[in-house]
């Protein structure tokens, strides 16, 4: 053997090392190019839904206290607002005042730890 062919032996098998290193490199860059586009459009969907404030808050003026459906397109719906409380009839088409209510309904807030102990001593 020659220099030459043994320095293109060692070229050829360097060559081959560095081609089988760049497919898992590019796999790898894929992967965490695709992992920061989806965190990405987390964050940017979390922004827009608190932007505009598509999730009910109860720190409002403004409260639901229950909710009846009465119908597909049709419930009932017990609201406050400051401390007085409506009885209201919603449509897809309108809201209809049915009632405003002299005394408070006060409607018990059953946790689901209070719930799954009732459950649990109910099977005893």
């Amino acid at each position: 053997m020659t220099i030459s062919s043994l320095m293109l032996t060692a070229v050829a098998s360097t060559t081959t090392q560095v081609t089988e290193r760049e497919p898992a490199l590019t796999t790898m860059a894929n992967m965490l190019g695709g992992l920061i586009i989806v965190l990405a459009v987390i964050f940017l969907l979390a922004y827009l839904v608190r932007r505009l404030k598509l999730v009910p808050s109860n720190q409002g003026v403004l409260k639901t206290l229950a909710v009846t459906p009465l119908g597909q397109r049709e419930k009932m719906v017990l609201v406050e607002v400051d401390g007085q409380q409506y009885l209201l009839g919603v449509t897809s088409a309108q809201v209809t005042l049915i009632d405003k209510l002299d005394t408070p309904i006060t409607i018990a807030q059953d946790s689901f730890a209070s719930r799954l102990r009732q459950a649990k001593s109910s099977q005893s």
